[in-house]
């Protein structure tokens, strides 16, 4: 059960940390500025330590006196004061119009600003547009509001603080609430043991490349001009492969833009010299929407003698026949798919509010034959458990911080080589009945820690009983192997629903549609490994008695 936070200064303790762990594990990478803060840092008063994580975990920069009440803090401007002498807060700060606009309230514009509002009735939103207009120059807050009696603290250190939190947890996306999460309860990681190389960025050039790319993102997300976003792009100069890659999907995502706004040709540019998975595929799209099918067919000839994933090859067997059609090519033979069985459905319903794969499920369901709708989560689960160790090994470059769900690595390449052995032991447990002991131990010894693979709210004992009582260990072994081939792709894309027959020890899944609906890329890559090694699936497409 979730516990309370009983110590009014935990988020302070939880910073502390970090710093620590910074001045252990960074201390070559952080510059002169950094150090400073941390030795200045520890030096303060703790009401002022306390007020400065507190304004560096909420949001913005920007922070009215009056709503920093904190009761272990005491007095606001006490704890100011030293802030205030060290640079790291400002209490005359220069405010556009649009940033007091959203530190005031509605009653507090109307009070300063009434002589120049037109709707004195309308919503605070109402006013922003008319007012900014009015007021284009910068003024502190006090030259905005003499009237107020309170003071505007706003924090100058927010960007230093960022770099700190970009180093510690190796990226931008997880922040302080991650300790919060952690001290709650809510979230629980796995221990690992962190190694001299288990770090996110290696050099203070890898912190800037990493800070570089992250504004090149924001200037993307925010509609900067595209070719200005790629020629800022391309200056990067970096020998970090994990840098790369960033960059790398940065491009590839600017490139889907591009196809979605038809500037093909920018599209066509961007691909030509990005590594990411997928996009020669996206390519030979944009040559075949070009019209350029001689072109567009000499790449995908290329990409078939070796495609980079199932998801290539499958994009392939569909576009290299139109290609052939439109360069006026004789077409080859067609290769029939394996037949997968096909069950007819017209549930005698109206159509229900719940989805259709519980429909499914409920009309199915036997006694002595359960149905669970588990998606992708049983099988990721069982591999998860299986290779626990494996997944949760320490490798140079896995783990950086104590608050990772799983590997740094996990989509990289070379996810499984590194692991090879380890993995081939996990694998060798499958020729007895090993494997069931290790899966069910360390489903009681890990339960309820962050993982990739393992869905804890889906696995229950009863589900994982049975899975282990009618799942053959050679499919088992099967469906594993293929996760380990593209883990970002084949995770997902597995049938929705399963049926167990304990006391024969036999199972089939089911893929559900509904009215309308049609299996997507990633299902018809998995019914297609299912058929080849004879596994037991079927598709149900389903159909409302009333319309029928």
């Amino acid at each position: 059960m979730a516990k309370t936070l009983e110590d009014p200064l935990y988020y302070l303790h939880n910073f502390r940390q970090v710093l620590h762990w910074l001045g252990q594990r960074y201390a070559d990478l952080l510059d002169a500025d950094e150090q400073h803060f941390i030795q200045q840092f520890d030096r303060l008063p703790q009401a002022s330590q306390a007020l400065l994580v507190r304004m560096v975990m909420r949001k913005g920069v920007h922070f009215r006196a009056s709503k920093l009440n904190y009761v272990e803090i005491g007095c606001t401007h006490t704890a100011a004061a030293p802030l205030l002498a060290l640079g790291w807060v400002d209490n005359k700060s220069m405010l556009a119009f649009e940033t007091l606009f959203g530190l005031l309230q509605k009653g507090e514009i109307f009070g300063a600003f009434k002589p120049w509002i037109d709707q004195p009735r309308g919503r605070k939103s109402d006013w922003l547009e008319g007012l900014a207009a009015q007021f284009t120059d910068s003024r502190s807050f006090a030259g905005w509001c003499p009237d107020l009696t309170d003071t505007l603290l706003s924090l100058t250190v927010m960007e230093l603080c960022d770099r700190l939190r970009l180093m510690f947890f190796g990226n931008l996306h997880q922040d302080w609430s991650e300790f919060v999460l952690a001290d709650l309860g809510i979230y629980t990681y796995e221990k690992v043991e962190f190694c001299a190389e288990s770090r996110g960025l290696r050099s203070r050039d890898d912190v800037h490349g990493f800070l570089f790319l992250h504004q090149c993102q924001q200037a993307f997300e925010t509609g900067e001009a595209l070719e200005a976003v790629l020629a800022r792009v391309a200056t990067l100069s970096t020998d970090n492969p994990w840098l790369e890659k960033r960059r790398a999907k940065l491009l590839f995502q600017v490139g889907q833009y591009c196809e979605r706004i038809a500037e093909l040709a920018l599209a066509e540019q961007i691909y030509r010299s990005c590594a990411y998975p997928g996009a020669r595929s996206r390519l030979i799209r944009v040559l075949e929407r070009q019209e350029d099918y001689g072109q567009a067919m000499a790449l995908a000839s290329a990409a078939q003698q070796a495609p980079e994933s199932a998801a290539e090859q499958q994009h392939l067997l569909r576009v290299m026949p139109r290609l052939r059609r439109k360069l006026g090519e004789p077409a080859l033979p067609k290769v029939k798919p394996r037949p997968v069985v096909r069950l007819d459905l017209a549930l005698a319903l109206p159509e229900p509010l719940m989805s259709v794969e519980y429909c499914v499920q409920a009309h199915l369901s036997e006694p002595d034959g359960p149905v669970h709708y588990v998606e992708n989560g049983l099988i990721n689960s069982l591999f998860g458990l299986l290779c626990w160790d494996v997944i949760f090994t320490p490798l140079p470059g896995s783990f950086f911080h104590p608050f990772q769900r799983g590997p740094a690595d996990l989509h990289s390449e070379d996810f499984h080589q590194r692991r090879a052995p380890l993995f081939a032991a996990c694998f060798e447990q499958l020729q007895d009945e090993r494997y069931k002991t290790t899966i069910r131990q360390r489903y009681s010894d890990k339960w309820g820690i962050q993982s990739p693979f393992v869905f804890w709210n889906l696995l229950s004992e009863d589900l994982l009983e049975q899975a282990l009582a009618c799942l053959p260990a050679e499919h088992l072994r099967y469906w594993f192997e293929r996760l380990l081939l593209d883990i970002r792709a084949n995770r997902a894309g597995m049938p929705d629903l399963i049926q167990f027959w304990p006391a024969q020890k036999t199972y089939r899944m089911i893929e559900v549609k509904g009215p309308g609906d049609r299996l997507q890329d990633n299902q018809l890559r998995w019914l297609e490994f299912c058929g080849e090694y004879q596994m037991p699936v079927t598709v149900c497409y389903v159909r409302w008695a009333e319309s029928a």
